[in-house]
């Protein structure tokens, strides 16, 4: 053993500081994402006559569409409209998880891990 004895790591605290901050940030994020699976999100198009809604899950919760939005004649339509108001609800949703990922890390800059929430 050298002489005056071991001293351990003088950037001991240094790490133990940033092992509590990176518990904190994934603690915060279970939060978080247990709170974006518990939104919902809606979009409508069609002015109107279609309206989806999806949670923070990215599950569709619900579809809604107007009477008179169905014309056996032109089925194609009210199909692209259900398919425009559920993908810009799923948008919505995503949007929001991405938002509040960003504030989460602040400038962290964690190469591709930002998009898996």
């Amino acid at each position: 053993m050298a002489k005056g004895g071991y001293r351990g790591n003088p950037m001991g605290g240094m790490n133990m500081n940033m092992i509590k901050q990176a518990q904190k940030m994934q603690q915060d994020m279970i939060k978080m994402q247990e709170e974006l699976e518990n939104k919902t999100y809606e979009a409508t198009s069609g002015g109107g006559m279609v309206k989806a809604v999806v949670n923070g899950k990215h599950t569709v919760v619900s579809i809604e569409i107007q009477p008179e939005a169905v014309d056996p004649d032109d089925v194609e339509m009210l199909q692209d409209m259900v398919v425009a108001a559920v993908n810009e609800a799923m948008r919505s949703a995503e949007a929001d998880a991405q938002s509040n990922m960003n504030k989460l890390t602040g400038s962290l800059n964690l190469g591709g891990l930002g998009g898996l929430f």
